[in-house]
């Protein structure tokens, strides 16, 4: 395993100083940290990771699984996102304590709201169990069988590998399966909302500044880590005590400045950085217009009901971001890597690589690589196309089919494990359904399935179409059924699920909603999905054949894994960018800005009284600057989805402020980062304690943090 200990080589995707990179945390010796020392960093790797004294991870928890969080005071105070704690304010909102709407501040502990289900996770320590891994599966030559071989091996260690009762064992691949890392975690389970802006701080600019720079958003929430009387993870209990973490992050008053060093320490979800230059051609090309054109006609649909019935509006507010989130992901990441030129940038590579695999005398084990590359991608091609039709207009923009393909699940279940199973999924689905069709609107839906189902029948390949989609008249279809099926609304769908499961099946079978979606997902499932799953295995392979021989043939670069949703450091400058010709942006956003957006009672553009005021009489205490409120900035950190609530680091180790999204021309970041255009948002944490401060009046809060001077 000789080639695996390459983690602290980079592979030079570009020649340039720090371009990207989502590092692991333990491995930062060497060229990392000297390339960190000489981007202005003051401290040393060891205050980032170290295993036996207090560091940088012990403050930095992954939050509910799908963002991230820091411990900002030596009471288990963590901070992290609002749109990451959003679902524990909605849940504790009412109409009397409406905390979305207004903000909640605990202003002594005993008033902090506890959170079922909701978790936070400490990386303990990391440690690289590859070999053991991977025992047993040299002389494998089925892919399938290897993968089952590998799975197995990681349930043994994971049970085996010594850890405290209270910790777990979670070993995760790192690039493409040629590594694999050990992580000993703790999760604490009593975790309590302390505090959160309202919405109109907290979500400024809701739908529309999403993915965009400039940005005004004060997208933060606060709570706090509760551990039994040993310091240990518990269930709810008010005998639990605020957690004593083994570091937390103390907050700097002096600000940012452009090309400061910034630090982003988070838990990135997925990356595909070493993609074939064949494979991100699909993805621009291909894919990505097909599923852009798709939500824009659900959008669209939803934006024309919304705009005329209030009603319709606040049903559907959260599905419409839901569905404009990726959208509007997509289209940038799409102009990216078109701007960038990724793909001839990677053909480029390609080339080199093909000489670098010669000169080995590596052809045998790599010099087929591209090829089988160009002919898998090429052969998937139909397969990926109606795979994500499918996923697009059956299971997530078009709701009555989605709910039919839940129906369809049922009756799988009924086929696979019979009676008793088929009624507890029939009863836990009927339950679930209820708050489903509270946000439902048949005319909405109608509307969506008639232009959806119209480009399904167009634009899937016609050997994947179910025959009673050919040739269809979109308008009449959609009447028929949504005139006539029962899965319309909840009452008639309660009744449609009622009886035995001969009753309950005959009665699905015979409904023109299940009827049309089980003819759709028969079709994918027997016709696309066995062959997608066959070439895609076929394309995992070689893209670990092809890490394999990155790491092996570029000793003398630098190279980092994927994300994977571990912890990983990034690091970059505070930085301004040049999205397009005579374009021009700063880097750091000011109060100022929020109120040239102002528009008074709107959803998104709305401003609070109070911070109007305080705006007016400029009372920003000890946080502006140069009397300026300051209140986001971007960087050069390589981020993506899991980083929300990040910290954003000085050079000292001083939170300086909270990442929670990335621009729009930078999001193919994912697949390419691009240092020109590629840029991290962040809120300030000057901002940020301006609000607790000035806002709130959580003095109480304030008094846990330690606040210093760094560059005094």
């Amino acid at each position: 395993m000789k080639i695996l200990k390459l983690l602290l080589l980079f592979f030079v995707i570009q020649i340039q100083a720090q371009q990207g990179g989502m590092w692991i945390p333990s491995l930062l010796q060497g060229m990392n940290e000297k390339e960190m020392k000489n981007l202005g960093m003051k401290m040393s790797v060891k205050d980032i990771y170290d295993v036996n004294k207090s560091s940088l991870k012990d403050a930095v928890p992954h939050f509910n699984g799908g963002c991230t969080s820091e411990v900002i005071s030596p009471k288990g105070l963590i901070l992290t996102n609002h749109h990451c704690g959003f679902d524990q304010i909605q849940n504790h909102s009412s109409v009397d304590h409406d905390y979305l709407t207004d903000g909640f501040w605990a202003y002594k502990m005993e008033d902090e709201l506890p959170n079922e289900n909701l978790v936070v996770t400490f990386i303990v320590r990391i440690e690289d169990v590859t070999t053991k891994v991977l025992e047993g599966t040299q002389n494998m030559t089925s892919e399938a069988e290897k993968q089952r071989k590998i799975q197995d091996n990681i349930t043994v260690l994971s049970n085996s590998l010594p850890k405290e009762n209270w910790q777990e064992n979670k070993i995760r691949t790192f690039f493409e399966g040629n590594q694999y890392m050990l992580f000993v975690t703790e999760t604490f389970k009593d975790v309590r909302l302390v505090g959160a802006p309202p919405s109109s701080i907290g979500k400024f600019g809701n739908d529309t500044d999403n993915w965009v720079w400039p940005r005004h958003t004060g997208d933060f929430s606060l709570f706090r880590i509760y551990a039994d009387k040993n310091n240990r993870p518990a269930n709810y209990s008010k005998d639990n005590v605020p957690y004593t973490p083994k570091h937390f992050l103390p907050i700097s008053l002096d600000g940012i400045k452009e090309d400061d060093f910034t630090l982003v320490f988070g838990y990135p979800g997925k990356t595909n950085e070493y993609l074939p230059a064949v494979a991100i051609a699909q993805i621009a090309n291909e894919l990505n217009p097909a599923k852009i054109e798709i939500r824009d006609q659900a959008l669209k649909v939803a934006d024309g009901f919304m705009r005329k019935d209030n009603a319709i509006k606040i049903q559907y507010a959260s599905k419409y971001a839901s569905i404009a989130n990726y959208w509007k992901k997509w289209i940038g990441e799409t102009q990216g890597l078109k701007k960038s030129d990724a793909v001839a940038i990677k053909k480029n590579q390609e080339i080199i690589f093909q000489e670098k695999v010669a000169k080995a005398g590596k052809q045998v084990e790599y010099g087929n690589l591209l090829s089988d590359f160009e002919k898998n991608y090429t052969e998937i091609a139909p397969y990926a196309l109606a795979k994500d039709y499918f996923s697009e207009v059956a299971l997530r923009n078009t709701e009555l089919l989605s709910v039919g393909f839940k129906l369809y699940q049922l009756e799988q279940v009924y086929n696979s494990k019979g009676e008793q199973a088929f009624t507890d999924r029939k009863n836990n689905l009927v339950a679930s359904l209820g708050d489903f069709y509270k946000d439902f609107n048949p005319n909405v839906d109608q509307k969506v399935f008639e232009q959806l189902i119209h480009l399904y029948a167009s634009k899937v390949p016609r050997a994947f179409l179910p025959t009673n989609l050919s040739n269809i008249n979109a308008a009449d279809l959609a009447s028929e059924i949504y005139g006539q099926s029962k899965l319309v609304n909840y009452n008639s769908i309660k009744e449609l699920l009622s009886g035995d499961s001969k009753t309950v099946l005959a009665n699905l079978n015979s409904d023109k909603g299940f009827q049309i979606l089980k003819n759709m997902a028969d079709k994918f499932l027997k016709d696309v999905n066995p062959k997608y799953e066959e070439i895609n295995m076929r394309i995992m392979a070689l893209q670990r054949t092809y890490m394999k021989a990155q790491l092996e043939l570029n000793k003398d670069a630098r190279i980092f894994p994927d994300a994977n949703s571990t912890l990983r450091v990034t690091y970059g400058k505070v930085k301004g960018y040049a999205p397009k010709d005579a374009t021009v942006y700063t880097p750091v956003t000011y109060l100022d800005g929020v109120m040239e957006k102002y528009i008074p009672g709107d959803y998104e553009f709305d401003v609070p009284a109070k911070l109007i005021d305080l705006y007016k009489t400029k009372n920003y205490g000890p946080y502006a600057e140069n009397g300026k409120m300051p209140v986001c900035f971007i960087g050069t950190n390589h981020t993506t989805g899991g980083n929300s609530g990040s910290p954003a680091i000085d050079s000292k180790g001083n939170l300086i402020g909270l990442n929670f999204d990335r621009v729009w021309e930078g999001t193919m970041s994912d697949i390419y980062y691009d240092p020109n255009i590629c840029r991290n948002i962040m809120v300030d944490v000057r901002y940020i304690l301006f609000i607790i401060d000035k806002y709130a009046g959580a003095k109480n809060i304030l008094n846990e943090l330690k606040l210093v001077h760094p560059k005094k």
